[in-house]
């Protein structure tokens, strides 16, 4: 196994961990706490938030979720896609950009006012921020390995 392929076997696996979570938390489960407010706290951490999103919501949030955890996948050469190797790509941007820009906003204070709830703000700086610019990380290494 090259380690493209470790790394985009290592990303779809962590995506598609996160977009069951997101399915779950659609279907009205709501690990890791014991009560609604409590999930939203822990997971969104908005002031004024007093439900969570609609089930359609999650739903969809996880949908998307699952087709990030694919393209990796997608972006280490799968047999049939030489073809479609320039949109991959640019997906692969697409969807890099936006874990970059949303673990840099973990970061930034005007996102601490928009959810500065706990345990999400603290959380937030320590887990699910990185994360994302992991993932970032991640897609960036499979993209700029060249065609």
């Amino acid at each position: 196994m090259t380690a493209a392929v470790a790394v985009a076997v290592a990303l779809a696996l962590l995506l598609s961990a996160i977009a069951g979570l997101h399915a779950y938390w659609g279907r009205g489960g709501l690990w890791p706490a014991a009560s609604e407010p409590e999930l939203i706290a822990t997971v969104i951490g908005n002031a004024g938030a007093k439900r969570m999103p609609s089930p359609g919501l999650c739903l969809l949030v996880a949908l998307a979720i699952a087709v990030t955890a694919i393209w990796p996948l997608l972006l280490t050469q799968v047999p049939g896609t030489a073809s479609l190797r320039p949109l991959l790509r640019l997906g692969g941007f697409a969807i890099m950009a936006v874990f970059l820009l949303r673990g840099i906003a973990g970061f930034l204070p005007a996102w601490r006012r928009l959810h500065p709830r706990e345990p999400f703000a603290s959380y937030d700086r320590r887990y699910y921020s990185p994360l994302c610019l992991l993932i970032a990380a991640g897609y960036a290494a499979l993209l700029l390995q060249g065609p």
